[in-house]
């Protein structure tokens, strides 16, 4: 489950729920905004960095790194990157902070010796997801990091709770991207099946989709569109590659050249039957599997 994908989508969408994970949250929690960085010489990239506002007087820039899978040279990686963006923005910055989220202990690196000032100070914190307590008495975006956590037998039921809590609790914007988070991440978590399965196994209707909507109005535009343009095999070839080029974009945002080059290479029908299978992906890694296990 590429899990990473799913918290970074979340920070996007709510920064200050980060700062619901901390005993002490900065009073401008919600001023904050998440970006995503490139530390040039060496390169690094750093995934979750919480900006605070220009007229922020502390200036405390936050690190969140999101660790499901066991690195035993983790805390090198992110002191490396995180010191070093600070070094190169000290200007910008009075001071840093640093929140590592774990599904559970037993994926943190075990020598941690050599940073034990660090992991012991109020600079750093740990959160262990598995620890946060019962998914029922959790602020609601806390609780969708939980539902990462949570087995193929217990997810489901939690989700249609907190499917529920989102009617009750947030705005009808809020609730839409609530709702998408959760198919997405149910998406992740049973990867064999189809998002009208998992829409069935949430109790919801796919209408109810934002993301669903978008793509089946823009699909139902364009193809009129593209249709009346082409009267010939070649002509339809083509109207279908820019409606499911335009659809992909729609999603995941501009597309390599690599990917649209393979996508113009398929023949009709399986660009055909792309343009249907793409209302299943919830990312462009699930793309370029679909693309890998064609050209076998």
């Amino acid at each position: 489950m590429r899990r990473d994908s799913i918290f970074f989508k979340l920070f996007q969408q709510q920064p200050s729920v980060l700062f619901e994970l901390l005993a002490q949250r900065p009073q401008n929690a919600d001023a904050y905004r998440f970006d995503s960085v490139a530390v040039k010489e060496p390169k690094f990239e750093i995934d979750g960095v919480f900006l605070p506002p220009e007229n922020d007087l502390l200036k405390i820039v936050y690190f969140a790194e999101v660790q499901f899978q066991l690195d035993e040279k983790l805390y090198e990686r992110l002191f490396a990157e995180s010191l070093l963006y600070f070094y190169r923005n000290r200007n910008r910055f009075k001071d840093w902070q640093a929140v590592i989220i774990y599904p559970s202990r037993s994926t943190e690196q075990s020598d941690i010796h050599p940073y034990r000032a660090l992991l012991n100070s109020d600079q750093v914190h740990r959160i262990y997801l598995d620890e946060l307590g019962d998914i029922h008495q959790l602020p609601l975006w806390v609780a969708l990091m939980v539902l990462t956590t949570l087995g193929k037998s217990q997810a489901p039921e939690a989700a249609r709770y907190l499917l529920t809590r989102s009617n009750e609790e947030a705005s009808s914007l809020s609730s839409e991207v609530i709702i998408e988070m959760i198919t997405t991440i149910m998406m992740y978590k049973f990867e064999n099946l189809t998002l009208m399965e998992v829409a069935e196994m949430l109790g919801i209707s796919l209408e109810r989709s934002r993301a669903y909507r978008e793509i089946k109005e823009l699909g139902l535009a364009e193809g009129r569109a593209e249709g009346r343009a082409a009267g010939r095999a070649e002509g339809k070839g083509e109207a279908t590659l820019n409606l499911v080029v335009r659809l992909l974009t729609k999603r995941f945002g501009e597309l390599s050249s690599e990917i649209r080059d393979s996508i113009a290479a398929l023949p009709l029908p399986m660009m055909e039957k792309l343009s249907e299978d793409l209302l299943d992906f919830t990312s462009v890694n699930d793309l370029e599997v679909w693309l890998s296990e064609v050209e076998k």
